[in-house]
């Protein structure tokens, strides 16, 4: 290659080079926008009145993120009557405990609606208690009301191994239970009367707000769980249906509400700024942000 093709090829080359860094540079300013518009008509739709919808899915756990959207929505003036849409089969008492009453405080002021999905079960129900009117399916199971604990007991895998655990410990009620030793008698006396303290929680709170007592109490909160008709025939529920119904009896209680949109209110997740515009873009209802918030399981209080 003689010295007029090297300078032809290598001013080429340059060129190459300032024509990428243009285009990475009007990329970037596009995304910039894009994400800009995005958050903007969001925020302009946050101001305007409207029936904010907020859905519980899967395992409930304790959660400050969505603790704090909670009570941004309670003291949210635009959204004026609320949601809650309920499909999961329960989870942690604590989690359920705090999701109950972050909608209770929702409640003073706006109201309430929980419409329940394929199961409202366990921490799930528990969670509906929250709401002023209950509507479930037909055919949604609901209830599973009742506290477990459970866990391994690893103690003959171990002998046929040959294996051994050596613990020393500040008293024979530390680290109780473990799957690795033998069931402390006065431990399991313990876990027992701290499952049912927290099952007399949830019962209480099922007979407050169901106003349910005695026999027709005890019919409903024995761990059973019930298909919506059933359900509704036992008062665990208001009414059968799903959303319109669940409008309809917003707008008995606070009229006007007809013409105003239902808006979703949900966690944002901690990612980067590219893919919470490719989850708002690509994605029906931002799939990309769901799947970033997905969490494993802590089973306490759960059911069916």
């Amino acid at each position: 290659m003689n010295a007029i093709e090297r300078d032809f090829y290598e001013e080429r080359r340059r060129k190459w080079r300032r024509s990428a860094f243009w285009r990475g540079f009007i990329v970037a300013v596009v995304l910039a926008l894009i994400v800009g518009a995005v958050t903007s008509s969001e925020d302009l739709l946050a101001s305007r009145e409207h029936v904010a919808r907020f859905q519980i899915n899967g395992t409930i756990y304790d959660d400050i993120k969505r603790d704090e959207l909670l009570a941004d929505l309670a003291g949210s003036d635009s959204a004026v009557a609320v949601i809650v849409r309920i499909n999961s089969p329960g989870g942690t008492t604590v989690g359920a405990e705090a999701l109950y009453q972050s909608l209770r405080r929702i409640a003073e002021n706006k109201p309430v609606v929980a419409v329940l999905g394929e199961v409202a079960a366990s921490g799930g129900y528990a969670a509906a208690l929250g709401a002023d009117h209950v509507v479930g399916r037909g055919n949604s199971l609901v209830g599973s009301i009742g506290v477990i604990m459970e866990y391994p007991n690893l103690t003959n895998v171990m002998d046929r191994l040959g294996i051994q655990l050596e613990t020393v410990r500040s008293s024979d009620l530390k680290a109780e239970p473990s799957p690795f030793r033998p069931v402390n008698p006065e431990a399991r006396a313990r876990d027992t009367a701290m499952v049912a303290e927290s099952y007399a929680w949830f019962r209480g709170l099922v007979g407050e707000r169901r106003g349910l007592s005695g026999a027709e109490l005890d019919d409903v909160a024995n761990g059973g769980v019930f298909t919506g008709r059933v359900a509704l025939a036992n008062d665990l529920i208001d009414e059968i249906g799903g959303e319109p119904e669940a409008l309809a009896w917003l707008e008995s209680r606070q009229g006007g509400l007809e013409d105003l949109p239902v808006r979703d209110w949900q966690v944002e997740a901690d990612e980067p700024v590219l893919g919470q515009v490719l989850g708002r873009i690509t994605a029906s209802g931002g799939i990309l942000g769901e799947i970033s918030l997905f969490h494993g399981a802590k089973l306490y209080s759960i059911g069916p």
